[in-house]
C-alpha cells in the first residue's frame, strides 16, 4: 500500500505507520482497564496513583521542555523570531481551550473523571435492569470517546515529528486510559450483567484515538509545512498540559491520599529528562 510522504523544513514524515500503531496502543488501553475490572479482585490504588502521577510528569515535562520548543522553532522558521514566538504561545493556549471546551460539553453525569474501582464490579447475583444505569454507562463511553479524539491527534502528530516523543506520549495516554476503561465497564456490567457488552463498549470508546489519528492523516497531511506543523505541535503541548493538570493529577490524588502521586510526577519527569539526554 502506498503511504504519502510529506516533506517540510528539511524533515521527512515517514513515520505514519508507527504513528497509527502508537495511537492504537494508547486507545486499546481502555480495553485493558475493562479486563482488569473483570479479572482483578481489588484495585491497587497505590500503584495506580503512582502510575497516573508518572504519566502526568511525562506529559508535562515533554510538553514544556520538548514539544513547545520544537513548535517554536518551526514557527520561527516560518514567520520570523517575534511573530513565531507569539504564534507558538497563542497556539499553546488554543490547545488548552480546545480540550477544555470538549470537556465542558461532556454532561456532568457522564464525565469520565469519576473514580471507579475494580471492587465496584462485585455485584448482586443478577443484573440490575436499570435503564438509567445503562444510559450512564453508554454516555460515559461516548464521553470518553469524544475526550480521546484529540489525544489520538496529539499522539499522531507528535510521532510524525519524533517517534521517541510519540512513544512517551502514547504510554502516558495509555496509563491514563486504564481507569477510564474501568469507568465504562462498571455501570454497563451492573446494568446488564454482561461482561462482553461492558468490554465491547469500553473497547470501542478507546478506538476514538486511532480514529482521531486517521482523520488527522486525511485532513492535515496534504497541508503539512513548518507553519502548520508548528501550530499543531504547540496545540498538542497545550492539550497535554491541560490533561495532566485537569485529569491525571486529580485522579491520582483521589486514588491515594499520600504523596505517591507527586513522587510519580517527579519520577516521570526524571525518566523523560534522562531519555531526552541519553537516547
Amino acid at each position: 500500500m502506498y503511504i504519502p510522504v510529506c516533506r517540510f523544513g528539511g524533515r521527512t514524515l515517514e513515520n505514519v505507520g508507527i504513528a497509527f500503531l502508537f495511537t492504537l496502543f494508547a486507545g486499546l488501553a481502555t480495553g485493558v482497564g475493562s479486563l482488569l475490572a473483570f479479572f482483578a479482585k481489588t484495585t491497587n490504588t497505590k500503584f495506580l496513583s503512582f502510575a497516573l502521577g508518572l504519566s502526568a510528569g511525562v506529559m508535562i515535562y515533554i510538553s514544556m521542555i520538548e514539544i513547545f520548543f520544537k513548535a517554536k522553532d518551526s514557527l520561527i522558521a516560518a514567520l520570523g523570531e517575534t511573530e513565531g514566538y507569539v504564534a507558538t504561545v497563542i497556539a499553546f493556549f488554543a490547545g488548552m481551550l480546545l480540550i477544555g471546551a470538549i470537556d465542558k460539553f461532556i454532561p456532568t453525569y457522564s464525565n469520565p473523571h469519576e473514580v471507579k474501582k475494580v471492587e465496584d464490579m462485585e455485584k448482586p447475583g443478577k443484573a440490575i435492569n436499570d435503564p438509567d444505569l445503562m444510559k450512564m454507562g453508554v454516555f460515559t463511553a461516548l464521553a470518553i470517546a469524544i475526550h480521546n479524539f484529540p489525544e489520538g491527534i496529539a499522539t499522531f502528530i507528535s510521532t510524525l515529528q519524533d517517534p521517541s516523543i510519540g512513544f512517551a506520549i502514547a504510554v502516558a495516554v495509555a496509563i491514563h486510559n486504564i481507569p477510564e476503561g474501568i469507568a465504562v465497564s462498571v455501570p454497563i456490567y451492573y446494568a446488564t450483567g454482561n461482561r462482553r457488552k461492558a468490554f465491547g463498549l469500553s473497547f470501542l470508546s478507546g478506538l476514538a484515538e486511532p480514529l482521531g489519528a486517521f482523520l488527522a492523516y486525511l485532513v492535515l497531511m496534504p497541508f503539512i509545512n513548518d507553519m502548520v506543523f508548528g501550530i499543531l505541535f504547540a496545540m498538542v503541548a497545550g492539550i497535554m498540559v491541560f490533561i495532566s493538570l485537569d485529569e491525571l493529577l486529580p485522579a491520582a490524588k483521589r486514588y491515594d491520599e499520600t504523596h505517591l502521586s507527586i513522587y510519580g510526577v517527579i519520577v516521570g519527569m526524571a525518566i523523560m529528562a534522562a531519555s531526552l539526554i541519553f537516547l
